[in-house]
C-alpha cells in the first residue's frame, strides 16, 4: 500500500462535498499537471490519501481510499488526463495545518512542504503516521 495527498480547494470540492459521494466516490478530475497525473497512474485500489483544504484553510481535513485505478477523465475528451476515483474513509479529529506540518522537523522532507503547489503528491509511510497521530486518528 502506497500513501497520497490530494489537494482540493474547497470552493471547488470540499470534504463534505467527497463525504456526500459515499461510498461510490469520485473521480479526481480536473488535474492538469502531468507529474500529478503520472502519480495517480501508479496508485493502486486500497491506496490511503489524505484530503487537503487548499486556499484559505491549507490544512489535512479527512483521509481517503483510492477505489479505481488510473483511467480516462470523464469531464474531457483529451485523451492525456487520467484519473482515479476515491472515496471518504474519516475526518480528522484535529485538522493538521500546513503551518504545523513546515514547523515539524520530521516533515521537512515532505513534498506539501518542498512543492506545496502540486495538486497530488507521493506522501512516505512515516510521513502519514505522523500526520494521523497528529489528527488524532489511526489512519
Amino acid at each position: 500500500m502506497r500513501y497520497w495527498l490530494f489537494k482540493s480547494e474547497p470552493s471547488t470540492w470540499s470534504w463534505d462535498d467527497q463525504v456526500a459521494k459515499g461510498d461510490a466516490g469520485e473521480e479526481w478530475d480536473g488535474v492538469r499537471n502531468y507529474q500529478a497525473r503520472n502519480f495517480m497512474r501508479e496508485m493502486a485500489i486500497g491506496d490511503k490519501g489524505f484530503f487537503y483544504h487548499s486556499q484559505s484553510e491549507k490544512a489535512v481535513v479527512g483521509t481517503v481510499e483510492v477505489i479505481a485505478k488510473a483511467h480516462p477523465e470523464s469531464k474531457t475528451d483529451d485523451p492525456r488526463w487520467e484519473c482515479v476515483d476515491i472515496k471518504a474513509v474519516q475526518p480528522v479529529k484535529t485538522p493538521v495545518k500546513l503551518e504545523q506540518i513546515k514547523a515539524d522537523e520530521r516533515l521537512s522532507q515532505m513534498v506539501l512542504v518542498n512543492n506545496s503547489r502540486l495538486s497530488v503528491q507521493p506522501v512516505t509511510e512515516t510521513e502519514w503516521r505522523i500526520i494521523c497521530d497528529l489528527a488524532g486518528i489511526t489512519g
